[in-house]
């Protein structure tokens, strides 16, 4: 993410119980795991799955510092692109 200028170096998952009485509009889970994992939601908020490759998956047979480097680029710009798109998404919803 730092070599497209996002610094996420204080970014981590945070638990449902976290984030306490926050209401939301929107749930987004990108990858199948966080869609299997995700708690009950009350009806008022919508769910949307997108899911991506697991870049560490898609590495794991890789030796090549390169080839499991290309692995998480292309699954963060195939992000990035559907990021972009969320507005025209989350209208149709």
């Amino acid at each position: 993410m730092e070599e497209v200028g996002i610094d996420i170096s204080s970014q981590r998952s945070k638990t449902v119980d976290e984030i306490g009485e926050t209401e939301f509009d929107y749930v987004i889970t990108l990858c199948d795991a966080a869609r299997q994992s995700c708690p009950f939601f009350p009806a008022k908020i919508r769910v949307i799955h997108q899911g991506f490759d697991d870049p560490p998956a898609l590495a794991a047979k890789e030796t090549n510092p390169q080839e499991i480097l290309k692995h998480y680029r292309r699954v963060r710009d195939e992000i990035r692109r559907y990021i972009e798109t969320l507005p025209s998404v989350i209208k149709s919803y």
